[in-house]
């Protein structure tokens, strides 16, 4: 099992910015702004507030690689749904640096898509999800907020989201056998359950490097 050794935000990429380049594997995090993406990022680091939390959505705006143990980086990708202040071009323009993050990075392992496990997948979700069918991945979905959800609806409620993504998808129309091997975690930042799996997903992918 992974064990956080030491944790540095080494690399920020935007707009303007060449996609940042690692010899490292590179495990990345997708969701719209108010899913809790920086707080589980926060979790699987074992820091209380060093990926930036806030209660405005959008705020992430930049691609930050979180260097873990000289080993590997967590990758915290800009949230969509995005601030409502930012103007359309910028809208546009964070939407091009992820989706040429998802198809460009030569290290990538992973992408992990966070949605709220009490809610239907929006338009953006199943666009996001779409994006990492495209570019080649079968996307970890990590259902959030799971605490929020009665034990007796949890399943039934990652079945909703899965078939809600799938029925969805213009990918899996054109494709029913793509994304064959998508996996769903319930993930709770209270009690942290759903976080010894993630590390188990990280750790088997490091251990085929």
């Amino acid at each position: 099992m992974i064990v956080i050794k030491s944790v540095n935000l080494e690399t920020v990429s935007g707009v303007t910015s060449k996609l940042a380049r690692h010899t490292f594997p590179e495990f990345a995090f997708a969701g719209k702004s108010n899913v809790g993406k920086s707080t589980l990022i926060n979790g699987l680091m074992n820091r209380k507030s060093y990926a930036r939390t806030s209660s405005q959505p959008g705020k992430t705006q930049t691609i930050n690689y979180y260097n873990i143990n000289d080993r590997f980086y967590l990758v915290d990708l800009p949230g969509y749904g995005y601030a409502a202040a930012a103007a359309p071009e910028v809208k546009m323009q964070w939407g091009r640096m992820i989706e040429n993050f998802l198809k460009e990075s030569p290290t990538l392992q992973e992408v992990f898509l966070l949605l709220d496990m009490r809610h239907e997948p929006s338009d953006n979700d199943i666009m996001m999800f779409d994006w990492i069918l495209q570019a080649g991945f079968d996307p970890v979905i990590i259902a959030t907020k799971s605490d929020k959800v009665a034990k007796s609806r949890l399943e039934k409620q990652k079945a909703l989201l899965l078939d809600s993504l799938k029925k969805g998808s213009t990918v899996l129309k054109k494709d029913p056998s793509a994304g064959a091997n998508i996996r769903l975690v319930a993930y709770s930042a209270m009690d942290q359950s759903g976080r010894d799996r993630i590390y188990s997903i990280l750790d088997n992918s490091l251990r085929k490097k």
